[in-house]
């Protein structure tokens, strides 16, 4: 169990780090993060860090969390796309803040912890499937916002493709493992605007599934 202070200490720090979406630090103080890692590492849930769930997989740092959540929303979504489920914690942060979300995941022991999470949480609009995520989830599309949370060596078409045309918002690190830069993709009919933000770490974006 954690205290409440505890949380507050971390959502003073995103402050701190240029997180001003009270919103999103509502949600992130809300959300129980210590649920979201191994019991060992529960005592550091609620330090700003990225943090092992195995597989050679990591839980993000919330203020990455943070940060690609308050892009995801800034145009009130109602249909979100997740790749890389992960832990499901990024999942869980968005959905007080979104209708539905669609979740995606290629580790199959990963996807079931995930969904069990979902299920103890109560949070029933995420709807999480096991799947390569570099194909996206096509029979949901159009997308208002998708967010990836693993870094890919080029944009999948894919992707692109599933965003809503009316200025669906893509946030994906992109780069190759010494050097990723958080992107920003919004698209307007069949075009295609592209922003850099800030440089990340995340796990590498692969096909396939296991």
């Amino acid at each position: 169990m954690t205290s409440q202070r505890t949380r507050d200490r971390l959502v003073r720090r995103l402050r701190e780090e240029g997180i001003s979406n009270e919103r999103v630090l509502q949600v992130i103080r809300d959300t129980p993060r210590h649920l979201f890692v191994d019991e060992a590492l529960a005592s550091r849930a609620y330090e700003d860090t990225a943090l092992p769930i195995g597989y050679n997989q990591t839980i993000s740092q919330p203020y990455i969390v943070a940060a690609m959540t308050d892009l995801i929303i800034r145009n009130h979504p109602q249909k979100v796309l997740e790749i890389g489920t992960g832990s499901g914690y990024q999942a869980a942060v968005l959905a007080p803040l979104v209708a539905k979300i669609y979740t995606v995941e290629r580790i199959e022991p990963l996807y079931k912890q995930a969904r069990q999470r979902f299920r103890k949480l109560g949070l029933r609009n995420i709807r999480a499937s096991y799947s390569d995520g570099t194909e996206g989830l096509p029979e949901f599309a159009p997308y208002d916002a998708i967010i990836t949370t693993a870094a890919a060596e080029s944009i999948p078409q894919a992707l692109l493709d599933q965003l809503s045309p009316d200025g669906g918002r893509l946030v994906i690190p992109v780069g190759g493992r010494a050097r990723q830069t958080l992107t920003l993709v919004t698209r307007r009919g069949d075009k295609f605007e592209r922003e850099a933000l800030d440089p990340v770490i995340f796990v590498p974006l692969l096909n396939g599934q296991t």
